[in-house]
């Protein structure tokens, strides 16, 4: 909905993939660039993975903007990729009125072009999420 609502206001439609670990969800959000800098809207529950200021040089700079966030509750953290950002401009303007399921749209989005945060050294080395960060992370919007 964000990036539609982006491209009625003269941005590109732009979707950015953050693929997590199995065990987690990953999450899409509506990426924009405003004076040559990158910004993201986001919805979700909870308070940390939402919008993001337009202040990152690159897509890469804003995804790692998320990496901290990505964790399950034993403090594994889990964010691991993300996407080119992905234009829905070019997939014409049926998905915006649509009243058909667009899972088709999320499995065109999962087989775009990814790149990897983390080599598996990396993997290997991160430390777990703190207790008071899992419960910091606890915080929503709606129970």
């Amino acid at each position: 909905m964000a990036a539609a609502a982006m491209w009625i206001q003269g941005y590109k439609p732009l979707l950015l993939d953050l693929v997590t670990v199995d065990a987690d969800l990953d999450h899409v959000v509506a990426l924009f660039k405003e004076d040559g800098y990158w910004g993201a809207i986001s919805k979700t529950n909870h308070a940390v993975l939402r919008y993001r200021e337009p202040i990152y040089k690159s897509v890469r700079e804003l995804a790692l903007s998320y990496f901290h966030e990505y964790y399950l509750p034993n403090g594994k953290k889990t964010l691991r990729s993300f996407s080119k950002p992905f234009d829905l401009s070019k997939l014409g303007t049926d998905w915006i009125t649509t009243e058909a399921n667009l899972a088709n749209l999320a499995h065109i989005l999962d087989r775009s072009p990814h790149t990897k945060i983390l080599s598996p050294k990396q993997i290997k080395n991160l430390r777990k999420v703190d207790k008071i960060e899992i419960k910091a992370g606890d915080i929503v919007e709606y129970r």
